[in-house]
């Protein structure tokens, strides 16, 4: 294996930050077959959608990003401003779908 793949494959499990679970999120799985994902602020589509599928053993359809701005806020007296960050929206092939309360006993 050259160096340009074994970092490409350690990439691949460095993009995907965590799943993002929230009401706007469950609707769109159960609407349009999406899984939302917080992802690295530099990942590209192609990497999402290569990492999706390597980690969780799935066939991607189509994969859409949003660049979260950060919420300015008050921290006790001081304003202070939330990270920016960025979201993906993966839709999944018909017949495919990624159980996480399933991987969580694993």
């Amino acid at each position: 294996m050259s160096a340009a793949t074994a970092a490409k494959d350690e990439r691949i499990y460095q993009v995907i930050l965590r799943p993002v679970i929230s009401e706007k999120s469950t609707v769109a799985a159960d609407k349009h077959h999406q899984i939302v994902f917080a992802v690295l602020p530099d990942a590209t589509k192609h990497e999402i959608r290569d990492a999706v599928e390597k980690l969780f053993e799935v066939k991607v359809d189509q994969v859409q990003v949003v660049n979260v701005r950060g919420k300015v806020k008050r921290f006790g007296r001081s304003p202070g401003k939330r990270s920016n960050w960025k979201k993906a929206y993966v839709r999944l092939q018909e017949g495919h779908d990624i159980d996480f309360l399933g991987l969580a006993g694993a």
